[in-house]
């Protein structure tokens, strides 16, 4: 009897058919149960999404249906791909099946991919590696499928290096690599998180309309509940490696019937909805009143005219200027929401405020000082009342000190204490960070990512800072931890009283905080004002196109921001024609 070929499969079967799995990990001669009895089935030109935070087992299951689970683990039950089944099938075999019947679309491109090939030559030997042909042919074919993912000059393209492409141009080259052998499943992990709103929209408009034209089904595994609501047919919710709940897409956002899916929902941010007054946060995360003037009268504490920043020039790199021409203030205990997207200057603005860069023409003050051509004992007076927050707390902790000497650090450094007056200091950031005073003797690496960005947090605050920079402060963490970070950060803006320029991508968690936006693109200012005349009246194209890019929790609303978004981009292409 022959193998049954995919195109001989009715369609009406499913792709994908999953019974009973129960995935275990052996630690520490402990098996530790990471999924437990799953049940699932995917269809030809579906999208089921499997959303849950961080160890509930989604990516474990996606691993396991291409048997890419580590020596470590067990994994018991069924999973039939087109009626084969995958548990305990030998390598050679499951070598035949991956890239040929089922492809993955990994998060990160950029570590994904070869960076000592061509992404041409990458495709190239996904094709080669299955069936008989020739390098020139391979090449077409590579050109062909960068031209299918809309990948600009693909003929030009073909012959680039990974870090020779954008994010989204890498991203779009990995999907290519996916569909070379036109797949029945593709395997889709978290494949936008790494990417900004506006690049987002267009790879998930990009996998519908590849859903549409290849009627692949399509396992789509992210925490991002906006991208579950705007490419999803059914969803799957995942517990501590249990399904809690599925159903369509409609049926889980609009009608919700487990505890854990209602919390979940309830933890995103859901742009405009502040505005509207239909809060759809946290429960305990409560929205200030930031239409009203600070509270908090003094001179400005950013106050920027006309500045230019520059990369200085290194060896025979000339050098590279970031920032052009932005006007910027924060007034004390303000919070300024700083908008854009990668490379458009938003995070080297954050930099220069804290002397890390230099501010080359224009006017710069941050607390009283000025910036332009500061000398070294100003700077470490200015840095004295300036603090950041960085994007990923476990790289920016050093590893080798316990949490309570990274806290304590800034404040011996300073000389301000030491011994039991440090320690006591310690325990009292703890303490404002609602941190465990035992935690103090842990180290980075034995925290969870949101008690890591506490600890940063703690950090930053231990001097008493005037003015704090955040720089993406929540964007790596899951959405309940952070709509706690997000609570945490309102208590301790009030009580403290700092004025903060919060750096972000999302438009949605910059509404919950922000009594103004500045929105960039490019190195400039395009759009600075009130919160409610940027997110309801935006004047600048650009800030209408960011808007309508950012996800929303809800399928029927997505689908009407989608709408706009096209038209948009269509007014804009109509618009640079002429």
């Amino acid at each position: 009897m022959t193998d049954t070929t995919l195109n001989d499969i009715d369609p009406k079967e499913p792709v994908l058919s999953v019974r009973n799995l129960d995935i275990d990990f052996w630690v520490d001669g402990t098996w530790y149960p990471a999924v437990v009895g799953s049940n699932f089935d995917l269809f030809p030109g579906e999208v089921l999404a499997i959303v849950g935070e961080s160890g509930s087992g989604k990516s474990t299951t996606a691993m396991a249906l291409l048997g890419l689970l580590p020596k470590n683990s067990s994994v018991r039950g069924s999973i039939k791909m087109r009626g084969k089944e995958i548990v305990g099938i030998d390598n050679y075999s499951l070598r035949q099946i991956r890239g040929a019947e089922a492809a993955m679309i990994f998060q990160e491109p950029m570590t994904a991919l070869n960076p000592v090939y061509t992404v041409g030559f990458q495709i190239a030997e996904m094709l080669r590696s299955h069936q008989a042909m020739s390098p020139k042919l391979a090449r077409q074919r590579a050109i062909e499928l960068l031209t299918l993912v809309e990948i600009p000059d693909p003929e030009r393209r073909v012959d680039s290096y990974p870090h020779q492409l954008s994010g989204g141009q890498r991203q779009r080259a990995m999907i290519a690599q996916a569909l070379a052998m036109d797949p029945a499943l593709l395997i889709a992990d978290e494949p936008t998180t790494a990417l900004d709103v506006t690049v987002q929209a267009e790879i998930l408009k990009l996998i519908r309309d590849l859903r549409d034209r290849i009627d692949a089904g399509i396992v789509l595994i992210t925490h991002d509940m906006g991208v579950v609501a705007d490419l999803s047919d059914r969803v799957i919710v995942m517990e501590k490696g249990i399904i809690v709940e599925s159903g369509t897409a409609h049926q889980v956002f609009k009608e919700p019937q487990h505890a854990y899916t209602q919390q979940l929902l309830a933890a995103v941010p859901h742009l405009g909805s502040v505005i509207a007054g239909t809060e759809s946060t946290a429960p305990n995360v409560a929205v200030r009143d930031t239409s009203a003037p600070s509270a908090v009268a003094g001179e400005l504490v950013v106050d920027l005219r006309d500045v230019a920043i520059e990369y200085p020039k290194r060896g025979r790199v000339p050098a590279f200027r970031a920032v052009d021409g932005v006007t910027l203030t924060v007034e004390p205990g303000e919070v300024v929401g700083l908008v854009g997207e990668s490379g458009s200057g938003k995070t080297t603005i954050g930099r220069a405020i804290v002397g890390l860069l230099p501010f080359v023409s224009g006017e710069a003050h941050i607390l009283g000082t000025n910036m332009v051509g500061i000398d070294k004992e100003q700077l470490r007076q200015v840095r004295r009342d300036v603090s950041f927050v960085f994007q990923d707390p476990g790289s920016s902790l050093n590893p080798r000190l316990p949490v309570g000497e990274s806290i304590g650090e800034p404040l011996l450094l300073q000389g301000i204490a030491k011994g039991d007056a440090l320690a006591k200091r310690v325990e009292n950031l703890l303490d404002r960070v609602h941190l465990s005073r035992d935690l103090r003797n842990r180290y980075p690496h034995e925290l969870s990512g949101g008690q890591r960005q506490r600890v940063g947090i703690a950090r930053a605050l231990a001097l008493g800072p005037k003015l704090l920079i955040a720089d993406e402060p929540t964007s790596a963490l899951d959405v309940s931890v952070q709509a706690k970070v997000l609570e945490l950060f309102q208590e301790l803006q009030a009580e403290i009283g700092f004025a903060c320029l919060f750096i972000s991508h999302d438009l949605a968690v910059v509404e919950i905080l922000a009594r103004r936006i500045a929105v960039m693109q490019l190195g400039q200012l395009v759009e600075f004002g009130p919160r409610e005349q940027i997110l309801n009246n935006p004047q600048d194209l650009y800030t209408k196109r960011l808007l309508a890019a950012v996800p929303v929790p809800d399928p029927d609303e997505q689908r009407i921001r989608r709408t706009e978004r096209d038209r948009l981009l269509a007014a804009a292409a109509a618009e640079a024609s002429e």
